[in-house]
């Protein structure tokens, strides 16, 4: 098929851009990707009530059966084209140690950028205290955060939050600090190794084996917050928050109840072109990129819990 795109698409580095992954990156995970047809997609929002409300269902001898219409409101989104650019000397290409390749190591770097960037867009969004119901979201503090060991009991918690959801979460999204906290609590070492809790540790899988949650996602990615040019400041994409959510990896943007979703439009692309302005001998114009928009499309279907350690 002929490539028509202004810009070349090379499918040796698209390979590249598409295989390269970030083990500590967990948005993915969080709101799933899904294919759409066109840059700008419909998705449809149901009626909570719809589903939960007990029509008359008596039928008389002669009578027809109660009519029920079920009915959703049509949201129109777009993707968002998000990329980089790097600029590669000619000199750089052709003194490039053996078995080095500058465009494809630059490939694996931008795409990494790119990905952390929706990293933080995932975060901010299934972090936003506003993006959950009004009964699906509590805030603690003091001898309730569960850095607390003494006084906290997170198994409570957590089990009062799952009980209060409509549709149980069967995934838990946290930072790197809130697991920290949780893997060494002593109610949660008591509870899944038996013993007295004073001392130990427990995994991930262990933990979400004792809420009988499918995934346990943990945050451990690093963003620079300094101003450019000022000495670099890192800081967490996932804060000291405690997330849980009903994740339906079957659900697209027209059919099926999920949390969130991510649109993903056309694959991600890359492609160098030349150009004779850089440097001397001139080189090649790096591009990397992807269509994408992340959606929470059903806010009741998860639970917050802010500040969850101190």
């Amino acid at each position: 098929m002929p490539n028509n795109a202004p810009f070349p698409i090379q499918p040796d580095l698209t390979a590249v851009a598409i295989g390269y992954r970030n083990k500590t990156l967990i948005s993915d995970g969080v709101l799933p990707r899904i294919p759409v047809s066109k840059q700008e997609f419909k998705y449809l929002k149901h009626d909570m009530s719809e589903g939960f409300t007990i029509p008359d269902t008596k039928v008389g001898r002669k009578s027809a059966p109660n009519q029920i219409s079920f009915s959703a409101t049509e949201v129109t989104e777009s993707t968002r084209d998000y990329g980089l650019e790097d600029p590669i000397p000619q000199a750089d290409i052709n003194n490039a140690p053996h078995n080095y390749d500058p465009i494809a190591r630059s490939t694996e770097g931008l795409t990494d950028l790119i990905l952390l960037d929706r990293e933080k867009r995932v975060a901010d969004l299934v972090q936003n205290y506003d993006n959950y119901a009004t009964s699906s979201k509590v805030t603690l503090s003091g001898t309730d955060q569960f850095s607390d060991f003494v006084n906290s009991d997170p198994i409570e918690v957590i089990m009062n939050a799952l009980d209060s959801m409509i549709m149980r979460g069967n995934i838990a999204v946290m930072g790197q600090e809130v697991f920290s906290m949780l893997c060494r609590h002593p109610k949660l070492c008591k509870a899944i190794h038996g013993n007295s809790g004073d001392v130990g540790i427990v995994n991930a899988k262990a933990i979400a084996d004792l809420f009988n949650l499918e995934a346990f996602f943990v945050g451990a990615a690093f963003v620079n917050i300094a101003k450019k040019g000022q000495t670099a400041t890192l800081a967490r994409v996932w804060g000291k928050h405690f997330e849980l959510i009903y994740r339906n990896q079957l659900a697209d943007n027209r059919s099926g109840v999920t949390f969130g979703f991510t649109a993903q439009w056309g694959s991600r692309i890359a492609g160098a072109n030349p150009d004779k302005n850089i440097g001397l001998r001139g080189g090649q114009i790096l591009r990397v990129g992807e269509s994408v928009k992340e959606v929470i499309c059903a806010n009741d279907l998860g639970y917050m819990i802010k500040d969850a350690v101190a």
